[in-house]
């Protein structure tokens, strides 16, 4: 895997850089300067871009804007601090294939990465439910259904509507009392099912679509990732 880190905190760049190495995940370039940053990405066409959200000298979001623009299609995953609902809209509006934190595990982020280059989007697991509030309390009308849903099994719903409030497989397994392989199953089953590429779209869909009576909670009880 190659990596093209763009921020321009100087430790958090270096520090990063480094760790990812560790992992054996190639670092093409890790810079601060958002236009070399564009440059480097053209030239060395990474597997994954991995933006900072806030810089000063031109938003990640406009980065990514430009990127897109210039017909550069690799995935660019946000590497933020920021909790802020419409920053998570926003980026994945404009393309971006993750929205990770910045204080993440490190095997998690690693895992994040594994899972962006294999097609799939991923925000982090804390801003699931984030994500599914903010598609709750649109005005848009829903997309057309088009899913299958009276195909899950009541075991697949109620997993589901956990995947809904932001729970990780790790909980759910603990909550139901069976193993994290079995709730990978009904996962994958769920996705399939669905149609949909990542749990975070079958989150946002059960919300979307009220298929879960049981509020989404608050920001601050969903688990870290």
């Amino acid at each position: 895997m190659r990596i093209l880190v763009i921020d321009d905190h100087a430790l958090f760049r270096i520090g990063l850089s480094e760790l990812l190495e560790r992992r054996g995940i190639e670092v093409v370039a890790a810079v601060s300067g958002c236009e070399e940053g564009l440059a480097r990405v053209v030239t060395s066409q990474p597997d994954v871009v991995l933006l900072d959200l806030r810089m000063p000298e031109i938003s990640g979001l406009e980065v990514l804007r430009r990127l897109r623009a210039a017909g550069q299609r690799m995935p660019v995953a946000m590497l933020t601090t920021s909790r802020d609902e419409q920053d998570v809209i926003t980026a994945l509006q404009q393309g971006a294939q993750g929205y990770l934190l910045k204080d993440m595990e490190p095997d998690d982020l690693i895992a994040a990465l594994g899972r962006i280059v294999r097609g799939e989007t991923v925000v982090t697991q804390e801003l699931t439910g984030v994500l599914a509030r903010a598609v709750q309390g649109s005005n848009e009308p829903p997309a057309p259904l088009g899913r299958t849903l009276n195909r899950l099994t009541p075991r697949e719903q109620e997993i589901l509507c956990l995947l809904a409030e932001g729970q990780s497989n790790k909980v759910i397994a603990r909550n139901l009392g069976i193993s994290d392989g079995t709730v990978k199953l009904h996962v994958k089953a769920i996705l399939r099912k669905l149609q949909v590429h990542s749990r975070v779209e079958a989150a946002v869909l059960a919300v979307e679509r009220n298929l879960c009576h049981k509020a989404v909670p608050p920001a601050s009880h969903l688990p870290v990732y």
